[in-house]
């Protein structure tokens, strides 16, 4: 079987690619690379410097829903690996200083880690997730 190694891009539907592109750029420090006004949609692209992770925001002309839904078929969230628990309690605070609605830090149900739940300015779910070492128990 072919492989493949990581995530080259990610692209996510948005309502205002600007709006988007300033809420991306303060919260989670992407740096705005390029935008291109097509014919049927704005593209404004992003980068995450650390990892070189590329998210593309998309503005389609014609908008079918007003608001993400998880529980349509598609994206159900976007999950971002932290190095420790630390880094999870750091980014709680960073939210919250900024006013971004979040979950607390929670252990998952089976112990396979921890998460930090927020949404960006379309609902779109994203989540901070530090995948527990096998031989530490829970917090």
């Amino acid at each position: 079987m072919p492989s493949f190694s990581t995530i080259s891009h990610l692209d996510l539907t948005v309502s205002d690619a600007e709006r988007s592109a300033a809420w991306y750029v303060d919260t989670l420090g992407l740096r705005r690379a390029r935008r291109s006004d097509l014919d049927n949609r704005i593209m404004i692209v992003l980068v995450h410097p650390a990892t070189g992770l590329v998210i593309g925001l998309i503005q389609h002309h014609e908008q079918i829903a007003e608001r993400f839904d998880e529980h349509r078929p598609g994206l159900d969230h976007v999950g971002f690996t932290v190095s420790d628990r630390n880094e999870l309690e750091q980014w709680e605070a960073r939210l919250s200083k900024l006013g971004v609605d979040h979950s607390p830090v929670t252990d998952s149900p089976s112990g396979s880690g921890t998460a930090l739940v927020f949404r960006d300015p379309d609902n779109i779910q994203l989540e901070f997730w530090w995948p527990r070492p096998k031989d530490r128990p829970a917090e």
